[in-house]
């Protein structure tokens, strides 16, 4: 059992070596990409998650993302959620996961996606997605930090076919009593069966990030889940599942709508853009 723990608080740190090779992916995944939106372009989300532990088990819905395509390869980023907490209240785990369920607004995501490196034949797709976690949630009731913290990942990406791999490793900090700073990284799998079905899962670990948060110690989950396009142009159904398979238990999933829409007139149809929003599930028919 030591050795398994051992592994889920190391096992960021290897996917920061290995990065090179591998890629990222995004909702519905716990791991991202380096894919930014493709310039004058949007994209949407409407979601649910949850994310628990033995010590508390969080929800996020209705929850509302947003990305816009500001530069080329440059995304700007926000996040709105409605939260749910809901503590265990469990001896065991004491003074963490204690007090009542309370649901409201939480923290509000702000971020920006920047691809450094673009993806050739033999070189992965590379880039950062710095995420600064602004305090818009009652930090006395528990839905939110109470402080601006941040997210601080590196991602890359390559596509081999209709298979793509997705990967990297980032550092969290957290200013804050109760919290710590913890390093996580993830590795994903997908495959596309039609422009209109695709399915992935992945293996995401993250350290233990203190004793204020559910996730008390560290973890490595392997997930599941897939995309599937419904009718309309650049709209799609995302879900996803997992459970812990190292360290502490934890479950997490998501079910969310997504929408991507854009378009220049005044430039023809950019097949590289259209192929990269293929490839990373986000797929519209009508150009770039």
């Amino acid at each position: 059992m030591k050795f398994l723990r051992s592994l889920s608080t190391f096992f960021p740190l290897l996917f920061l070596l290995v990065a090179t090779s591998v890629r990222a992916q995004g909702p519905p995944f716990q791991t991202d990409d380096p894919v930014p939106v493709a310039f004058r372009h949007y994209e949407s989300y409407v979601f649910g998650a949850t994310d628990g532990t033995p010590v508390e088990t969080d929800f996020s819905g209705p929850a509302f993302e947003f990305n816009w395509g500001a530069i080329p390869r440059v995304q700007i980023h926000g996040v709105l959620p409605f939260v749910s907490i809901h503590p265990s209240n469990n001896p065991i785990y004491l003074p963490s996961g204690e007090g009542s369920s309370e649901y409201g607004l939480g923290d509000m995501e702000l971020g920006a996606k920047i691809a450094f490196i673009k993806e050739t034949k033999r070189v992965p797709q590379i880039g950062s997605f710095t995420m600064f976690e602004i305090p818009t949630g009652d930090s006395d009731r528990g839905l939110g930090i109470g402080k601006v913290w941040y997210k601080l990942p590196l991602w890359a990406q390559k596509n081999i076919g209709k298979w793509t791999l997705d990967g990297g490793a980032g550092y969290q900090v957290v200013p804050q009593t109760g919290f710590h700073n913890s390093p996580y990284g993830g590795f994903l799998l997908k495959r596309a069966f039609s422009e209109k079905f695709q399915l992935a899962g992945e293996v995401f670990s993250h350290g233990s990030e203190g004793t204020a948060p559910p996730q008390i110690e560290s973890s490595t989950m392997m997930d599941a889940g897939g995309y599937y396009q419904l009718k309309g142009e650049g709209m799609q159904l995302l879900f996803a599942y997992g459970h812990s398979i190292a360290g502490q238990t934890e479950n997490y999933g998501y079910l969310g709508l997504y929408w991507t829409w854009g378009k220049d007139d005044k430039k023809p149809f950019d097949k590289q853009s259209a192929k990269d929003a293929m490839v990373s599930g986000r797929f519209v028919k009508n150009g770039f």
